[in-house]
C-alpha cells in the first residue's frame, strides 16, 4: 500500500489500490495520523511549561490521544471526505466512471507524501497543524490527476 500510494497518479498503483478493502485504507490512514503525530507529540513532551512536564506519561499519553490525536484523526478525515465530495461532482461532470467510495479510498493513498513531508519538517523545526491543510491541496490535485485517468461512462440512448 505504502509504495503504490508513493507512485499515484501513475494507472497500473491505482487500481492496485482500489483493490484494497476499505478496512485496510482505514487502519493504514490511522498508522499515517500517528507518524503525523510524532513531531507534535516530542514537541509537547519537550515543553518545559507543558503537560508533559508535570504529568505522569501514561496520563500524557492519554491526554495527548484525547486532545491532540483524536481531533487530528477528525479533521484530516472530514478534509479527505470533502476532497472525496468535490471529486464526486468533478467526476460526475467529466463522465467518469468512479464513485465516492473509490475516490475516498484514493484520498487517502494521496496523503502520504504531504504527511510524511509535514513529519519530517516537523521534527526538524516547529509546523503548525495548518500546514496539514495546506498540503491537503496536493492531495486534491492528485485526485483531480486520477479522476481523469478513469473512463468515461457510456451515454445513454
Amino acid at each position: 500500500m505504502f509504495v503504490d500510494s508513493l507512485k499515484l497518479p501513475a494507472k497500473q498503483a491505482m487500481f492496485r489500490l482500489n483493490r484494497i478493502g476499505m478496512d485496510f485504507t482505514v487502519l493504514y490512514m490511522f498508522i499515517l495520523m500517528v507518524v503525523v503525530s510524532v513531531p507534535s507529540f516530542t514537541n509537547r513532551l519537550q515543553d518545559v511549561d507543558g503537560p508533559g512536564n508535570s504529568m505522569n506519561l501514561l496520563f500524557f499519553l492519554i491526554y495527548f490521544f484525547i486532545f491532540y490525536y483524536l481531533p487530528l484523526t477528525i479533521m484530516v478525515f472530514l478534509f479527505i471526505s470533502l476532497i472525496a465530495y468535490l471529486g464526486t461532482g468533478l467526476a460526475k461532470f467529466l463522465w467518469r466512471k468512479i464513485r465516492f467510495s473509490i475516490l475516498w479510498k484514493l484520498t487517502v493513498y494521496t496523503t502520504t507524501i504531504p504527511f510524511i513531508l509535514y513529519m519530517a519538517a516537523g521534527l526538524i523545526f516547529p509546523l503548525g497543524d495548518l500546514w496539514l491543510s495546506v498540503f491537503m491541496i496536493y492531495s486534491l490535485v492528485l485526485i483531480l490527476k486520477i479522476i481523469t485517468v478513469y473512463p468515461k461512462r457510456k451515454k445513454r440512448t
